[in-house]
């Protein structure tokens, strides 16, 4: 987001701000969902709730520990139970005690981390297990050859004990590493920085081949669909996994697509029925005995694409989010996944307009920007109900877009974006060493208004903060794991690699290694300014000045940020003071000062070309309070109606 004007506040914030759903957070009930919704294994160990940590100043294990954390929940978090922020000096060191059933000869035990912010070492018995540096990707380790082995002593040889520790280290934006809106010293438009474990840590046994990844492309324009299943063979070598993904005909598999049931559908439109629900095994393909029963079934190699044909198939929208169930099988394994048949791309329209089209139609894209951060857990929501919530929250305000701002959620908050039907345009997180604001926030901004940019070559890093090459490999490397971890989401139509200049390099060269990483979604390479003139979307920020809109010959038009208009309530607030652009006193003139803005700039720029826009933003964040609900989540602080007729109207003029 933009320069806006810092204002003061006039009342003291309530002592500690809770949101709806944090006094029902206990350590019995803590994000006991299943993790990974788009691949689900029958059996599954959760390893949240409390743990033993400790905070030190150097590296060796701790002799004794400080007390207990609510993982998954920072220690910054007031969830946590601990509210205390870890300096780049320090260490924090999670302990726990698990007893699980041994795993039989020829099984493996996998343990899952969602994400742990930024560095860490994982153990077991007090020997080091693996390591894993970025903050915000999921990770996983075999650490069956790390377990105690059955001994004559012991009472019950069919279970194991062991000791997990895992020691984290966090600069966070004291280095280049990927960092978001995290700040040590937080205030205005940056938060409150975070650390160590603030997603669902897990266990599952598997065989000793199972399948490691599915990935269901839709082919729309030929009526079938891709299918590429990897899977990981540890059989050769103690605690060596090895693909076979050039093993052409190694493992076979076995998949078998069906269209969501009416009964799923329902489950899906009521989200209280939704929570309640996960997607169990169906029963063998191999032995359905008719067509109906079987849908589609087809066999193929792992490591090999298979291309299946689905005729008459059922295209997801935001307004129809129609699921395929995948059933996938080999010899030892069995997963449960889904897939959409959608398409997103840049077309002509009818008046001869570069837009977003979905599904070979020109579909305006109404969004709001999403940062996701939670008074009580600020990067981890108290539940999952409340992530449902905020989803809901936008639907019903006409909204069919969500921008993932600068960070990336657990693996739910997508299954419920596929399931629900919201279109996700995906930041990469920014880092970078020390931004400079003169240069990427104010000058930029007025370079903006004359539709001036700069190359972002080697000449440019010292601008940017991106001299540093380690810095610049380790960008492109988390940038290839967010597009592996999260390309198996349908609702996720748009890559964003920079933004506003944050860290920015070569982004040229950027959007043409995301398009062969994933040539089926869209790529706004540069959001908001220093347009390097790539990608499919010429991107504009909108706080100042005036709005020009001159459209392209390739590229479509979008208005990826624009108002920040803040009203803050008290009793609803994080802090005195007021961070937003143009200030508000109440509900109503909020509203008609939003209205104003659609109806007098946003309107004629999508008459004009304008294929999608994003306004900031979904809710009041600490010093912000330029949210359409409040930072508890507790009040909606424009008039719904007219929000939806407004989204309406966009949607209308740019369809």
């Amino acid at each position: 987001m933009k320069k806006k004007r810092q204002l003061s506040g006039h009342s003291s914030p309530p002592e500690k701000l809770t949101t709806p759903w944090t006094a029902s957070v206990t350590p019995e009930n803590v994000w006991k969902e299943y993790p990974r919704p788009a691949m689900v294994r029958d059996g599954w160990i959760n390893l949240n709730g409390l743990w033993d940590y400790a905070i030190t100043g150097v590296p060796d294990m701790p002799e004794s520990f400080d007390g207990r954390i609510l993982v998954p929940f920072s220690p910054e978090s007031p969830l946590s139970g601990v509210n205390r922020q870890l300096q780049p000096e320090e260490y924090l060191w999670y302990r726990r005690s698990v007893t699980v059933h041994r795993p039989e000869e020829g099984r493996r035990l996998l343990l899952h981390f969602g994400a742990v912010d930024q560095r860490c070492v994982i153990y077991i018995d007090e020997k080091k297990a693996g390591a894993h540096s970025g903050g915000y990707l999921p990770f996983c380790l075999d650490i069956t050859p790390f377990l105690p082995e059955a001994g004559p002593d012991r009472m019950d040889a069919s279970s194991v004990t062991f000791g997990l520790l895992v020691r984290v280290q966090d600069l966070s934006d004291t280095s280049w590493q990927s960092r978001g809106k995290q700040k040590l010293k937080r205030g205005g438009m940056f938060y409150t920085a975070q650390s160590g474990i603030w997603q669902t840590v897990w266990m599952e046994e598997v065989p000793s081949v199972y399948i490691s990844s599915v990935l269901a492309v839709p082919d729309f324009d030929h009526a079938r669909c891709r299918l590429l299943v990897q899977v990981t063979d540890t059989r050769e070598g103690i605690g060596q996994s090895r693909r076979t993904d050039t093993a052409a005909g190694k493992h076979t598999v076995t998949a078998l697509i069906r269209p969501e049931t009416e009964a799923d559908r329902l489950s899906r439109d009521d989200p209280a029925s939704a929570l309640r629900h996960e997607r169990k095994p169906e029963s063998d393909p191999s032995a359905a005995d008719s067509a109906e029963d079987a849908g589609t079934l087809l066999s193929f190699s792992a490591g090999e694409e298979a291309s299946v044909s689905l005729p008459a198939f059922h295209p997801w929208t935001p307004e129809d989010p129609f699921l395929y169930h995948l059933t996938v099988q080999t010899e030892q394994d069995r997963v449960e996944c889904y897939f959409a048949m959608r398409k997103c791309d840049v077309q002509t329209d009818g008046n001869g307009l570069r837009r977003i089209f979905l599904n070979n139609r020109p579909y305006f894209q109404a969004g709001v920007l999403d940062q996701g951060y939670w008074p009580d857990g600020l990067y981890t929501a108290p539940c999952d109900e409340a992530l449902v919530f905020d989803i809901i929250s936008m639907k019903k305000l006409g909204f069919n877009m969500l921008r993932k701002h600068v960070k990336v959620e657990p693996q739910r908050w997508y299954y419920h974006c596929d399931r629900l039907g919201m279109l996700v345009w995906q930041d990469m997180v920014c880092g970078g060493t020390s931004y400079q604001h003169w240069f990427v926030t104010y000058l930029a901004t007025l370079m903006n208004a004359f539709s001036l940019s700069i190359p972002d070559g080697k000449l440019s890093r010292p601008l940017l903060s991106r001299r540093n090459q380690e810095g610049r490999l380790d960008f492109l490397r988390e940038m290839e794991e967010t597009v592996q971890a999260l390309k198996v989401h349908p609702c996720i139509v748009c890559w964003v690699p920079f933004n506003e200049g944050w860290g920015q390099f070569d982004a040229a060269d950027v959007s043409r290694q995301l398009t062969r990483l994933d040539p089926t979604r869209l790529i706004d390479h540069a959001s908001g300014w220093f347009d390097q003139g790539a990608g499919d979307i010429a991107s504009i920020h909108y706080y100042f000045f005036s709005l020009h809109v001159r459209p392209e010959s390739v590229r479509a038009l979008a208005l990826t940020e624009f108002g920040g208009y803040s009203w803050q309530i008290p009793e609803h607030s994080f802090s005195r003071d007021l961070y937003g652009y143009g200030k508000y006193q109440d509900k109503s003139s909020l509203t008609k000062g939003y209205e104003a803005l659609l109806s007098g700039t946003i309107l004629p720029a999508v008459q004009k070309g304008v294929s999608a826009s994003i306004y900031t933003q979904l809710s009041d964040i600490e010093d912000e309070v330029n949210g359409l609900l409040t930072y508890d989540r507790k009040v909606e602080k424009m008039d719904g109606d007219t929000v939806r007729r407004l989204n309406g109207s966009l949607r209308k003029a740019g369809s």
